[in-house]
């Protein structure tokens, strides 16, 4: 039986799987990484992994008890809020330490014509009459709420395809993961003639080719802002949180 220090991430980003490979370099740690299973196309990862949900806070509980885990590393992606919610409250029901790795969020810069709204919701609200050839970079789970407005033809980007039974706007799926060249986000945005984009502040480098191709094209962006997340302590790379757990080792 190994005294190996257990650490669990909840995944489903890229920096969660480069930082499995990283803590499992530190000696005396294991590293568990889990994914929800919204993506079915996981980056392929050497250390333990586990896919699927853990049945809610209570869930995460009894599996951080049943696992000995020692510390959670809250690694999800930022639209997930109610996993980071139910990691909070886990990790203090169980007295674990627990970390959030957050990619910083793009910021508007000079040139950028950027619409900042609250939710997939509202950005539908407002698409009408903004742009008829629309480029929608939210993903497969939120497809529906578009999928009422007429008149508005969409270029859908995604890892996944939809369930076979989802409702869809009106357009063209493509299946492709990041990330993306600058030149080759020119040429899309040219070629389907986009006349605004829909995109989640998702943060980091592996998508952010659009928003600059957007911006040289004078694109409208609608940025669909980041949801609450719970208080916690928290780092922007992975390097922090190597650091941080050495330092509770």
């Amino acid at each position: 039986m190994t005294n190996n220090k257990r650490v669990l991430i909840l995944g489903g980003t890229g920096e969660a799987a480069a930082l499995a490979a990283k803590i499992e370099e530190i000696p005396g740690v294991d590293a568990i990484a889990s994914f929800a299973g919204w993506t079915r196309q996981h980056i392929t990862l050497t250390t333990p992994s586990r896919t699927g949900g853990f049945g809610g806070a209570t869930g995460l509980a009894n599996y951080l008890r049943q696992e000995g885990i020692d510390f959670l590393i809250d690694a999800t992606h930022p639209f997930a809020a109610q996993i980071s919610f139910n990691a909070a409250l886990a990790a203090s029901e169980c007295g674990i330490p627990r970390l959030i790795l957050s990619r910083p969020a793009w910021e508007k810069v000079p040139g950028d014509r950027w619409i900042e709204v609250e939710s997939n919701q509202a950005a539908a609200n407002i698409l009408p009459g903004l742009a008829e050839r629309i480029f929608l970079t939210i993903g497969r789970q939120e497809l529906a709420t578009y999928a009422h407005l007429k008149g508005i033809w969409f270029l859908m980007r995604m890892i996944d395809p939809p369930e076979l039974d989802a409702t869809t706007p009106t357009g063209k799926l493509l299946l492709e993961r990041g990330p993306f060249s600058l030149e080759s986000e020119r040429s899309l945005l040219q070629e389907y003639q986009i006349g605004a984009i829909v995109s989640k502040n998702s943060g980091g480098d592996a998508t952010y080719a659009k928003i600059i191709a957007a911006r040289e094209l004078g694109i409208t962006v609608v940025m669909v802002q980041r949801p609450p997340v719970p208080e916690g302590e928290k780092v922007a790379d992975i390097k922090s949180v190597v650091a941080w757990l050495e330092k509770r080792l």
